[in-house]
């Protein structure tokens, strides 16, 4: 099932979360991202606030070159890298995979480069989440 906010998109997938969160760092691997940052926020809600969550992971996303290029013309972009990808279990089981919509993050900068240069970043988030 496709989902979409006016900040992400992704949809439901036919894995287990496990297999998800695995299959989700390939196939970014395959679009040249690499993911700097991790947050399991099932453990840091449970660690910091000693509460239950469900599985729920923010893998950070960059593709270098991409980045490179927007931080060469925008210096400020950093702020709104790298782009987040989640992988949770959603309320009847279901895995969801979702990710911050590129156009709408960097849109507010009201930089036509910039917004092309989203453009293709989610398109490679697409063909991702197609893949999954």
């Amino acid at each position: 099932m496709e989902l979409t906010t006016p900040y992400a998109f992704g949809k439901t997938v036919a894995l287990s979360y496990a297999e998800a969160e695995k299959k989700v760092r390939e196939e970014l691997l395959k679009e040249g991202f690499g993911v700097l940052t991790e947050i399991d926020l099932q453990k840091k809600f449970k660690e910091k606030l000693g509460k239950e969550f469900r599985n729920y992971i923010i893998l950070g996303a960059c593709n270098p070159n991409m980045a490179y290029e927007a931080i060469s013309r925008e210096i400020n972009l950093g702020a709104l890298l790298p782009c987040n990808v989640l992988v949770y279990t959603d309320d009847n089981g279901a895995t969801v995979v979702m990710v911050m919509d590129p156009v709408a993050a960097l849109s507010m900068i009201g930089n036509p480069e910039m917004t092309a240069m989203a453009g293709m970043a989610r398109e490679k988030m697409e063909r991702m989440l197609a893949a999954l």
